[in-house]
C-alpha cells in the first residue's frame, strides 16, 4: 500500500463551494483521496464542480460529519493547521516536521490533517482534540487561502513520503474513540475529587492532552489509565470535597 492510504483531509465548516472543489483538485494531484468534511456548506454547488475540474468524483465521495471529533475517530495521528499561537496552541511544527511524524507513524496509524474555517480558523477546543499542531511559516500576512494551504500540506507530503519508505514497525497508537472517553472520565473524576475548577476544567485538561499526545498512548495504556480513575472514583464514593475547604 502507498502512504496516501493512509491519509485523510479533513475540511471543518468550510464556507466556499470553490474551496472545496480546489481542495479535491489539489488532492488528486497529489494522490490523496479521502476528504472528509465537518457541516461544509453545499458540495453539490456549481463553483464546487466548476473549481475541482477533473476531481469531481472527489466531491461524490466526500464524507460528511456532524463534528470533528466523528471525523478523526479513526485517525491516531490527527494535525490542527493553525496561524495562531497561544498558551492552548504551543509546540507548532513546520508543515516539514509534520510530515517526518506521519511518515515515522504509518502504516500502524492513520492520519489526518485538519482545517478550519476561512474566515476564524479552528476553535481552541477543535485543536486540542488533535495530536499535533502546524503552521505554514509566511512573511508579513499569516493567514492563506483554505485552498491554497491543503495545497501546500499536500505537497510536502508528497515530496516528504513519496520516495520514502513506509516504517512497518511503527508502534499502534489509540484512536480518538478511545482516548476521548478516557479524558471525559479523568475530567469527570478529577471535577469530584476537587483537582478541577468546575467554572473552567478545560484549562488543566488542555494540559494533560498535550502531556498525553506527547506520551502516545497505545489501546491498552488507555485501559490501564481508565481503570485507574475507575478505582479512584470507587475509593472516593464519600469524598467531602477538597482538602482545607
Amino acid at each position: 500500500m502507498k502512504y496516501v492510504d493512509f491519509l485523510s483531509i479533513v475540511l471543518v465548516e468550510p464556507q466556499s463551494p470553490g474551496n472545496v472543489g480546489m481542495v479535491c483538485r489539489a488532492m488528486k494531484n497529489f494522490g490523496l483521496s479521502d476528504l472528509r468534511l465537518v457541516n461544509p456548506c453545499p458540495i453539490d454547488h456549481p463553483e464546487a464542480l466548476k473549481f475541482a475540474v477533473s476531481a469531481k468524483g472527489m466531491l461524490a465521495s466526500a464524507r460528511i460529519f456532524g463534528t470533528l471529533e466523528e471525523a478523526i475517530a479513526d485517525c491516531q495521528l490527527s494535525v490542527a493547521t493553525t496561524r495562531r499561537h497561544g498558551k492552548y496552541r504551543q509546540e507548532i511544527f513546520s508543515p516539514g516536521e509534520v510530515v517526518a511524524r506521519i511518515g515515522a507513524g504509518i502504516p500502524a496509524n492513520r492520519a489526518a490533517l485538519v482545517f478550519g474555517r476561512e474566515d476564524s480558523g479552528l476553535t481552541t477546543d477543535e485543536v486540542a482534540l488533535c495530536r499535533w499542531q502546524a503552521t505554514i511559516p509566511t512573511d508579513e500576512f499569516g493567514s492563506l487561502n483554505l485552498a491554497q494551504a491543503v495545497l501546500l500540506f499536500c505537497y510536502e507530503l508528497h515530496q516528504g513520503l513519496s520516495a520514502a519508505k513506509v516504517a512497518d514497525d511503527a508502534r499502534q497508537l489509540a484512536p480518538p474513540v478511545e482516548i476521548e472517553p478516557l479524558y471525559a472520565q479523568m475530567q469527570a473524576t478529577l471535577l469530584k475529587i476537587g483537582f478541577l475548577k468546575p467554572e473552567n476544567p478545560s484549562h488543566l485538561m488542555r494540559s494533560f492532552r498535550r502531556i498525553f499526545s506527547r506520551a502516545g498512548l497505545d489501546s491498552r495504556e488507555v485501559a490501564v489509565l481508565r481503570g485507574l480513575f475507575s478505582q479512584v472514583d470507587w475509593a472516593t464514593g464519600a469524598f467531602l470535597g477538597k482538602k482545607g475547604k
